[in-house]
């Protein structure tokens, strides 16, 4: 969740160059305004458009709830297409006055963009793949070319023959299925083991539902196959010619792996459950016998499954469901309950993921509430010890510049591989890919992205700067003396400033607030609530469920925070959201509608009482485990207390909001967006309501277009309406 404000006093040296960026966060009191803060601001001369209103009862444990805006559920019905439409012309008219400062902000954020972005090539098998999005285009292709470098004469002669030597040979466009289709999502890429087909995965409407299409590499054409819909993942068996797929059910998930045989003609798919890429119909064997809570990830190596599971060790402990921990068990005792113990996460250390290779295994770790990585030599040797600490087994802790820092691995294909790519960010360093060597215990930046104008005294350092940051993030052992390529990365640290804040919540809890102040005086505050991803599992059980209401009061504490220390005047504060995320954001409005100037909810989830009453929807079972289920009376009163539909203040003054939704949305449907705003405008001031307008896209999803430009002026759009509804003239 991020919080943007507006700096009390003027802008600091430190702020001074970069494009904008905007604020979020919630009120203090929730007393109403006595003066309606929507005058100032220009509206349109015609009032918004009024949907019709339709009697309709929710009763339930006792509550009867009027829902005039039910009738919206039908996406179908001529007036709500009708409404949606006049809703898109009102955003318009109101938008209108900021035409220009949108134009500015697209041309001056096309300025900052290379005009052509590629990523740096990666080594598979014989062939070298990437990506690149052309100058003036929207998408990315996908091209490959043969690599000739470190081989015999014998070999790179066939490479010439077979490759046309070295030339780009280009796989996919994104661009002409764009063309095709009219919109453009690309899901799963995955190349045949002998690099002859390409396996992918459509979606062509913005629904979700990705069709699988094969293409022979050697001639360039789509294989003719029966259509396959709700296809979620792919994987090839090493004949190549075997390739399987998950399908989803109604509530889209993955509930069917299916095979298909290239070559075999119009044959119907055969539903299998496969472990062996090289014997595919072997078989399915059980690990485990399924327990709710427990989770299992298996990767074999060498006669060995290494896995994470948070399940007991003991048969007669109940499940901690609290983190995940590695053990170790021969292929043929999958079934035994005495799998070897590897490592158990210390107190400040949660282990999150893990990947392996023939000579490296790598986890994702999080320590101190900071994510790392690490790789550990193979095999691991674990009979000496019964239980062992990360420290014992020799890691080798990924360097990386500082604790703002995220770390993503990359596609990573090659097993036999010693080198492992990642993906570094920040808000003050623009995304680095760094190769991390594991045998040598080596590093170098591959690439960084490239910030056109960037202000000229941003820092470059070299690889050697990183290691020092390993000591703030409390691991003890680091190598002075490594190895590193000492090329010089980007850093912007010294020109805007990013600091980590902890801020007590309601009941004494210190929640993660990120800070950094930027140009044309704007901070923008990323507050990590409870309900969220953190730094372990216990962290988003202590904010979902009954316990939803925790993450509301972790937001508006941030909220409290920006504003006592001084980050933001009190007039000035603004909130965004995505998806779930305008959960927090529609709660909090209600509660503390002073604490808002503005707010941009994006395909927002608001509400959610009434989705989850309905089981028709393809992801309301799922939502029973995150925010409780309505048929159970104490989880539908503490739905029912937060639900921003449900709980809109009638009478007082409201903040302006920007509300987008997606009509073909399969995630939250394009009606909850609708009913909050016209329930909003029923019954808050009139004149404030005027300044909450929604913006539908008639033929996206929930990801909306995703171009490289067409997000630009998404953004400039977004940056104008907090600056007009805000009353802030930018230059």
């Amino acid at each position: 969740m991020s919080l943007l404000s507006r700096l009390i006093s003027h802008a600091s040296p430190r702020t001074q160059s970069l494009s904008i960026s905007l604020t979020l966060i919630p009120s203090l009191s929730s007393s109403f305004s006595s003066v309606c803060r929507a005058e100032p601001i220009s509206v349109p001369s015609h009032s918004p458009p009024v949907p019709k209103s339709v009697p309709f009862t929710v009763s339930l444990h006792g509550h009867s709830l009027q829902d005039p805006y039910h009738w919206m559920r039908n996406t179908n019905d001529p007036d709500f297409l009708n409404h949606l439409n006049l809703e898109n012309s009102y955003a318009q008219a109101f938008m209108a006055d900021t035409q220009s400062l949108q134009r500015t902000l697209v041309s001056e954020m096309k300025t900052r963009m290379p005009p052509k972005v590629s990523t740096p090539v990666e080594r598979f098998g014989p062939w070298l793949y990437y990506e690149y999005i052309p100058e003036g285009k929207e998408y990315p292709v996908l091209c490959r070319r043969f690599n000739t470098e470190k081989r015999r004469w014998a070999e790179r002669l066939l490479g010439y023959v077979k490759a046309g030597v070295g030339r780009e040979e280009i796989l996919l466009d994104w661009n002409e299925v764009a063309e095709k289709y009219g919109y453009v999502h690309v899901g799963q890429c995955r190349i045949s083991p002998d690099h002859n087909f390409l396996a992918y995965t459509l979606d062509a409407t913005g629904g979700e539902q990705f069709m699988l299409q094969v293409k022979d590499l050697k001639n360039g054409c789509i294989i003719p196959r029966a259509p396959v819909d709700g296809v979620v993942s792919l994987a090839w068996a090493q004949d190549c010619r075997t390739l399987f797929y998950t399908i989803a059910d109604e509530n889209q998930r993955p509930y069917r792996v299916l095979c298909t045989k290239l070559g075999v003609g119009n044959t119907d798919d055969t539903l299998v459950y496969v472990v062996d890429a090289t014997d595919p119909l072997s078989g399915l064997q059980r690990v485990h016998g399924r327990v709710s809570g427990v989770q299992y990830f298996l990767e074999h190596h060498f006669g060995f499954f290494y896995i994470l599971t948070n399940a007991p060790m003991k048969e007669n402990m109940k499940c901690s469901n609290e983190g995940l921990y590695l053990a170790r068990c021969r292929v043929g005792d999958m079934q035994s309950t005495t799998w070897q113990n590897i490592f158990f996460p210390s107190e400040d250390t949660s282990l999150q993921d893990m990947d392996i290779f023939n000579g490296h295994l790598v986890l994702s770790l999080s320590k101190n509430g900071f994510p790392m990585m690490c790789s550990i030599d193979l095999p691991i040797n674990v009979d000496c010890k019964p239980q062992m600490q990360i420290e014992d087994l020799d890691p080798w802790i990924f360097p990386i510049p500082s604790n703002s820092c995220t770390i993503e691995p990359g596609s990573n294909l090659e097993f036999m591989n010693s080198v492992y790519r990642v993906v570094l960010s920040s808000p003050v360093i623009p995304d680095m890919i760094v190769d991390y060597d594991m045998a040598r215990r080596t590093f170098s930046i591959v690439q960084q992205e490239e910030v056109l104008g960037a202000p000229g005294n941003a820092q470059l350092y070299s690889s050697g700067y990183e290691l020092d940051a390993l000591q703030h993030r409390g691991i003890e052992k680091v190598e002075k003396d490594q190895n590193v390529e000492l090329r010089r990365w980007r850093d912007f640290s010294d020109t805007y400033c990013c600091e980590r804040k902890e801020v007590i919540s309601h009941d004494g809890v210190r929640v993660p607030l990120t800070i950094v102040l930027l140009d044309r005086g704007w901070v923008m505050a990323f507050a990590d609530v409870r309900g969220g991803g953190g730094d372990d599992p216990s962290w988003h059980k202590s904010g979902h469920g009954l316990l939803k209401q925790n993450s509301i009061n972790d937001f508006v504490s941030c909220g409290r925070y920006l504003i006592d220390e001084g980050y933001v005047q009190r007039d000035q504060l603004s909130a965004i959201g995505v998806s779930a995320g305008c959960l927090l954001i529609g709660a909090a409005l209600n509660m503390f509608p002073n604490l808002f100037c503005a707010a941009i909810m994006k395909v927002p989830f608001l509400d959610i009482l009434n989705s989850l009453l309905d089981p028709t929807l393809p992801l309301t079972i799922l939502d029973y485990e995150e925010f409780g289920n309505p048929q159970i009376k104490a989880q539908f009163e503490c739905i029912l207390s937060y639900s921003p539909y449900e709980n809109i203040r009638r009478g007082g003054c409201h903040p302006s909001v920007l509300v987008t939704a997606s009509f073909n949305d399969s995630r939250v449907g394009v009606w909850e967006a609708a009913k909050w705003v016209a329930k909003v405008r029923d019954g808050t001031c009139s004149l404030c309501s005027r300044c909450v307008i929604l913006k539908t896209n008639m033929t996206a999803g929930h990801f909306g277009e995703g171009g490289r430009y067409s997000q630009l002026e998404e953004t400039a759009y977004d940056y104008a309406f907090l600056a007009k509804v805000m009353g802030i003239h930018m230059n």
